[in-house]
């Protein structure tokens, strides 16, 4: 049996997954922000995880988007990896 890196499997996710959430840009994403979502899927090991999304004004409305993603096993959301981006609204 092969030896998964657990926390790095998670980040691997997260990074993955924060690239997703970032695919449709500021002009897009200021449509529907605040918005949250979660769902569960796989891990790039195969292990199932919760993916946790969150599209929150940086400051104020209409300025800065923070793009939040955590992925954590559900008996586990402490141990989670959680990563952020901000999508700026001058880089549209």
């Amino acid at each position: 049996m092969v030896s998964v890196d657990r926390q790095g499997d998670l980040r691997e996710a997260a990074e993955e997954e924060l690239e997703r959430a970032c695919d449709l840009g500021w002009r897009e994403l200021s449509k529907v922000t605040p918005w949250g979502d979660t769902y569960e899927g796989f891990t790039p090991a195969g292990r199932s995880a919760q993916f946790e999304r969150n599209y929150l004004w940086k400051d104020d409305v209409g300025q800065d988007i923070c793009v939040e993603v955590t992925v954590y096993q559900p008996e586990a959301y402490e141990k989670g990896v959680k990563l952020t981006r901000v999508l700026t609204r001058a880089g549209r």
